[in-house]
């Protein structure tokens, strides 16, 4: 299974990737809201974590969620550099997001599905930790060549995510384009 290696960091920040994957107009796209309780799903270094700190206001949270403890310190070091109060940072294990059940109202993961091995298990882990009418928004890879990310044969098409959404009991209700690279499908529960 494809894994992104974290010494490629540098990578997660970049003006062409700011182009193909700019994260305040996919936020907005899919309806974040000032008052959400956010998980940021394999936050990485906070790409999409301090725009939706930004829209979240002072009664909503940001929980920047990551398998990697050196990924989580640059959230760390950003956190503490602007005083940012509404994110938290949570290590956690792939299939053990380490929040309450139902805690959030949104649930985000961007090019972090095609990297898990056993899909079923780990949407349902986001679900558990997801209030009933809450969102889950999952932005991958279209699953055709590109000049950039993963291997064809790692990519999980936003069919194959529909299906999955639904055998675990949510309701697709928003599907974009995402540049020419990325869909987005946001489901409710």
């Amino acid at each position: 299974m494809h894994k992104f290696n974290p010494e490629n960091r540098k990578k997660l920040d970049s003006v062409e990737r700011r182009r193909i994957l700019p994260a305040n107009q996919i936020l907005e796209d899919f309806f974040l809201k000032s008052e959400d309780i956010m998980a940021d799903i394999g936050c990485g270094i906070g790409y999409f974590t301090f725009p939706a700190s930004s829209i979240i206001n002072k009664e909503g949270k940001v929980y920047a969620l990551d398998i990697s403890e050196s990924m989580l310190q640059e959230v760390e070091n950003r956190i503490n550099e602007e005083k940012i109060h509404n994110i938290i940072t949570v290590k956690t294990e792939e299939y053990d997001l380490k929040l309450p059940d139902q805690s959030i109202t949104y649930a985000f993961m961007c090019t972090v599905l095609h990297e898990i091995s056993d899909k079923e298990r780990f949407i349902s882990e986001v679900g558990r930790i997801l209030r009933k009418g809450g969102k889950m928004i999952v932005v991958d890879w279209e699953k055709k060549e590109t000049d950039m990310g993963p291997p064809l044969s790692h990519r999980f098409g936003r069919e194959e995510v529909k299906v999955l959404l639904q055998f675990q009991g949510l309701k697709t209700i928003n599907e974009k384009n995402i540049s020419d690279m990325f869909y987005g499908i946001e489901a409710t529960k």
